[in-house]
């Protein structure tokens, strides 16, 4: 569609997905197809919706310490991941089962064996395997039940200290109510939402650690309530309640109301994001006390999670059509069977016994050797020593690590080690790097030694230094902590000497931030103490400077940039330090011409920047600004703007004193490893909760977008007009890598969401930044219902559970994060570069073995299945099977099965060659291993030979039948041995092991076989001449046709190993 066409046709736009839905026919071709299951689950989905209503949530008002005064009732404060419960686990897995066509299939052949008129051999042959297939299922799905009932218990059955009239009590974390006032020491995960009333903290502020709800490893400041926090008493000497809004997905904002209604006036008190104590966070220092206001499924982490859903593979899926087209010709050839015969008799019965005696054109053993296959595929991966540590949690889809098209990772922890470390700092005429540090020191040592310079016009190079260092020490939202050794609790040190440096750590709510404050201590200026309105340094000679904070300005995603006004103790000096992104201070700082060059210079070498600048403010200019500034904070309407207009007003004509370039290092071998996966066809989308800057950063550093690439950053919009302008834009752009915001997705999602997956999926890299949990979750259901290609994801945070659930393949890493992400995904690696090699090798061995594997054992049941047609055509069509009772069993089991379940150590190219060749992996996504094609030709190659060993062994038999069954059956064993060795690409000794196994195990039970065989004959010439001369028919022809084909037409990967 032209440019033009997407302008005009905004109506049509905003309907298209569904329309294409729409005009699906909904025939009897569609019910026979599936739509039955489509019926029967939207029954089932709505049952269950009946069952199970949603509640609407709402907003509350919760009493402290009177749960009982709740007016609604609140869900319980429990864990819960199990998928059954001790009444659906039969039916659940018996469903999960027989949905697939293939078991359904068997269940009713098996079923119709207890009617007499159908019977057709023994019972055994038909329920031993399908009991035996169920048994492994049931048993492998309880062993998982078990184990993660035993997490939720664990979970749910810590304990906590409770807040009574009486005392203190014990509570159980799944006790726990809405209204509880709950205590919750250092180190210990907070078991509900709730709101912070008080701490052991003096300063009335605690930290607290998110990184299992956002994947953030840093710690997060959080503030009492002032007016619970200053009370001299316990808190059930006050009455008071807490008004919340309804629950909600959003983990960053939070809207409330505290009232103590005992006073007069009342005490009113707004509550925020920074009052609140998410679950599932811990406490990383003091003792703290909350009251709760949501529990179970309402609390932010619950809402953030999806469940996880029973994950299907591909192959499976595409093997299930192929058994459904089987099941066709089964039908078809039975009804031709039965006209042939003239529809004499009672021919329905008679219908029904050929479809019976047919039933081995679809094998039961695919199922047993398909999951027998995958256990031995993540046996496989797991004792691989290229890889060490991988677990396979999920073992139904090693496949799909072959077929995979897009891959979606998460940033901090994934693709970084989220190790800030400082790089550059940068004066505008001079630039110091990681060599030159030592000459900063002994600036700052120099500029604290003299007495305080005189005011000279033009600054020297070491008093612009101090200047900075200065700035870069006191514009920030660190805190020291320090360890006290004696009894393990965190003090706060009061007195001068316990500022020492070895028990001093620094906590902030951004690594850059602490590692900025890290490289200013390096340099000789220390931050020793800092509580909510003062702050310490500490000089290169001991000497300390206080400050008193009279404002600060945090940092927000919108206005990029944070600020703080000190007043120096000594002096009275007041002035207002900012630092901020290159594109918010550009605007704020003195003209000067080196800013943006060098912003950018840092930005190529993959450093994060800061711009930082100052400005000193007299006693009345200040005076003025507070007042203005305190009034806008009361104003009920457009607060927020009018806050920001009066700061406004201070960012004017600022100091520019330094830019920093900070740099966040990368794990081991990703630049190689994207590569590679690039190579291998793999789109990459990066999916961050992190800021933009940073984002593009990484990506590029990273080589996720390569030096040549283009980058569009999609501006941010919030409603239809201007998602449709920008999606315009971003349209006439070729071949360049797309940054956007969560919240610009959002929009466009909403309004063009078919157009944007279009364009995003013909970028060769797509960058989302500021994604919740969710937003991830629904980037990847998104692009598997466009584009119906494979996808996985990978993570290693909390924050990146829901993604790794939905994806068709999840990888979780084990990292600094926790290990949430890596049990709750498919499979769990220790390093992101693992996963070249787990795609390339496992992945690519996987699907080209189980793709043999399922063909092979479906050869062996239509080739069984031409003979008996054969032979019943031969004889009068009669409905008799041509092999009795123990045959059947023996030939799908200890006859043929080693040697056909050894494909699964086959392999067409050696490990080191799928890494080095990364684009044979393209191939495999387009499905040619196992297609229409390749089992087109296994049927072919079925009738002939079946054809050939049937007729063969009835021209050449001689009075008796029993010589038919004799010659026949041997035959059948060779051909099958043979046809192993012919589909086989490296041999591998027990392949050899299995082939000699079978063929004596085959050998060694003719002498038993007495029922069947005749003795004599089988030890005379006539037997063996005439069973290795239809054999070599059957055989020989496939041999030169496959010689021929290497010949003439070889695939791709012998090209290589030759």
């Amino acid at each position: 569609m032209s440019e033009e066409g997407f302008e005009n046709d905004e109506s049509d736009y905003q309907t298209l997905p569904r329309a294409r839905v729409n005009h699906r026919q909904r025939g009897l071709g569609w019910f026979l197809l599936g739509g039955w299951k489509v019926l029967c689950g939207s029954c089932c989905d709505c049952l269950a919706h009946i069952c199970r209503r949603k509640k609407e949530l709402k907003a509350r008002t919760v009493w402290l310490g009177c749960p009982e005064k709740c007016e609604e009732k609140y869900p319980k404060n429990a864990i819960k991941n199990q998928k059954y419960n001790i009444f659906t686990f039969v039916p659940g897995v018996l469903y999960q089962q027989f949905k697939f066509f293939l078991n359904l299939y068997f269940l009713v052949v098996a079923c119709s064996q207890f009617v007499p008129s159908l019977k057709i051999g023994y019972l055994y042959t038909y329920w031993a395997p399908l009991g035996f297939v169920l048994a492994v299922t049931m048993v492998r799905e309880a062993v998982d039940e078990v184990r993660r009932y035993q997490r939720d218990k664990e979970m749910n059955s810590q304990l906590y200290s409770k807040l009574t009239v009486r005392g203190k009590v014990q509570v159980k974390s799944s006790d726990i109510q809405v209204g509880d006032l709950i205590i919750v020491d250092k180190n210990q995960r907070i078991p509900a939402d709730m709101i912070f009333l008080r701490t052991s903290e003096k300063n009335g502020a605690c930290f607290i650690r998110t990184d299992q709800l956002d994947g953030e490893t840093d710690w997060k400041l959080k503030v009492a309530v002032g007016c619970t926090q200053r009370l001299p008493a316990d808190l059930f000497s006050i009455t008071a309640y807490v008004y919340a809004q309804k629950p909600q997905l959003d983990i960053h904002s939070f809207e409330g109301n505290f009232t103590r209604e005992d006073t007069d006036p009342q005490i009113h008190e707004s509550l925020s994001i920074e009052n609140t104590l998410w679950a599932s966070t811990v406490v990383a220092s003091g003792t703290v006390i909350g009251v709760v206001i949501y529990t179970g499924k309402e609390t932010r982490s619950v809402l953030n999670t999806s469940y996880a859903k029973n994950k299907v593979g591909l192959l499976d899926l595409e093997l299930n059509r192929l058994t459904k087209a089987l099941f066709l010709a089964q039908v078809v050839l039975s009804i031709v069977m039965v006209a042939v015969q003239g529809f004499v008799g009672p021919w329905f019965r008679n219908l029904f016994r050929f479809v019976v005696l047919f039933s081995y054109i679809i094998p039961i053993s695919l199922r047993v050797n398909l999951d027998m296959g995958k256990s031995a595929y993540g046996w496989m991966i797991m004792k691989d020593e290229n890889i060490p540590g991988t677990v396979v949690r999920t073992s139904t889809i090693p496949e799909e690590l072959g077929r995979l098209v897009y891959l979606l990772t998460d940033k901090t922890g994934t693709l970084t080690q989220n190790e800030m470390v400082f790089k550059r700092l940068h004066l505008g005429t001079v630039s110091y790097g990681t060599d030159t540090m030592d000459e900063i020191q002994s600036h700052i040592i120099q500029s604290y030694a003299q007495s305080p310079p005189s005011p000279k016009v033009r600054k020297s190079v070491s008093s612009r230094i101090h200047e900075a260092v200065k700035a870069i020490a006191l514009c920030h939202n660190v805190t020291p902590v320090y360890e006290s050794h004696v009894n393990g609790e965190t003090e706060s040190a009061e007195a001068d000497q316990d500022y020492s440096d070895d028990n001093r750590t620094y906590q902030a709510s951004s690594p850059d931030e602490v590692e900025l404050v890290r490289w200013t201590q390096s340099v000789g200026l220390t931050l020793v103490n800092r509580d909510l309105n003062s702050l310490q340094l500490k000089t290169p000679s001991g000497q300390i400077l206080s400050f008193h904070i009279l404002q600060i300005f945090p940092f927000t995603s919108e206005s990029k940039r944070m600020g703080i006004i000190v007043r120096e103790e000594s002096t009275g000096d007041i002035t207002f330090y900012m630092k901020g992104a290159d594109v918010a201070m550009a605007s704020i700082v003195q003209y000067n011409d080196w800013l943006e060059e060098e912003c950018g210079n840092m930005a190529r070498e993959g450093l994060r920047t800061l711009v930082v600048a100052k400005k000193c403010l007299s006693e009345e200019q200040y005076q003025d600004f507070e007042n203005r500034y305190n009034q806008a904070k009361l104003s009920i309407h457009d607060r927020g703007l009018k806050v920001a207009a009066v700061v406004e007003s201070l960012e004017r004509e600022m100091e520019l004193l330094c830019l920093t370039g900070v740099e966040d290092q990368l794990q081991a071998d990703v630049r190689p490893t994207l590569e590679l996966l690039r190579n291998a066809g793999i789109k990459i989308w990066m999916l961050t909760g992190d800021k933009l800057e940073t984002a593009t950063c990484i990506a590029k550093s990273s080589h996720l977008v390569s030096r040549s690439q283009d980058i569009h950053v999609f501006r941010p919009v919030s409603n239809r007009g201007e998602a449709h302008l920008e999606l315009n834009a971003f349209r006439r752009k070729h071949d360049c890598a797309l940054v956007i915001s969560g919240d610009s997705l959002e929009v466009c999602l909403r309004y063009y969401e078919h157009e944007f997956v279009e364009l995003a999926c013909q970028c060769p890299a797509v960058v989302c930044c500021r994604c919740s949990p969710t937003q991830k979750a629904q980037i990847v259901t998104l692009l598997q219902q466009h584009t119906a290609n494979r996808t996985c994801a990978i993570g290693d945070g909390g924050n990146d559970v829901s993604m790794i659930q939905a994806a068709d393949c999840g990888i979780g890493i084990e990292g600094k994060e926790g290990k949430q992400a890596s049990l709750a995904a498919d499979f769990s690696i220790t390093q992101f570069k693992h996963i070249g090699r787990l795609l390339m090798v496992h992945g690519r061995n996987s699907y080209k073995r189980s793709a043999a594997l399922g063909q092979f054992v479906m050869h062996r049941g239509m080739i069984i299945s031409t003979m008996q047609a054969v032979f019943s055509s031969v004889f009068y069509f009669a409905s008799v099977p041509l092999y009795q009772g123990f045959l059947m069993v023996g030939y799908a089991t200890i006859y043929t099965m080693f040697p056909v379940f050894s494909l699964v150590l086959d392999q067409d190219v050696k490990p080191e060659m799928a890494l080095l060749y990364p684009e044979l992996y393209k191939d495999l996504t387009k499905g040619r291993s196992l297609s229409f094609k390749t089992f087109l030709i296994w049927v072919l190659i079925s009738v002939y030979q079946g054809g050939i060993l049937m007729y063969g062994a009835l021209v050449l038999f001689e009075s008796e039948f029993v010589h038919v069954v004799a010659i026949s059956f041997t035959a059948l064993i060779l051909t099958e041995l043979l046809m192993v060795a012919l589909t086989i690409r490296t041999w591998h000794w027990l392949m050899v092991v299995a082939e000699f196994f079978s063929l004596g195990c085959y050998l060694a039970s003719l002498a038993f076989l007495n029922e069947y065989f005749d003795l004599s004959f089988i030890t005379t010439w006539p037997f063996l001449w005439k069973v290795s001369a239809i054999t070599l028919v059957s055989c020989l022809p496939l041999y030169i046709i496959k010689y021929l084909k290497r010949k003439f037409s070889p695939p791709s990967y012998s090209k290589l190993s030759s």
